[in-house]
């Protein structure tokens, strides 16, 4: 798996965070998000494929 944020798009809601915080994280000064592990381990994927589906700038992507 591999993780792609559109900065652009993302609207700093944080949703991506909560859903799985060790892959995302937000810039301190405007909340956008940041990636943390681009290619996370299997044991994170379901949080991520989460954290892709409730995002409400739909500002994440991911790639087998």
């Amino acid at each position: 798996m591999r993780i792609h944020a559109d900065q652009e798009k993302c609207c700093g809601a944080g949703s991506c965070v909560l859903a799985a915080p060790d892959v995302f994280d937000q810039r301190d000064e405007d909340g956008i998000v940041v990636v943390l592990d681009a290619e996370p381990p299997a044991g994170l994927h379901d949080a991520v494929r989460e954290a892709v589906a409730i995002c409400p700038a739909a500002a994440i992507s991911v790639s087998d």
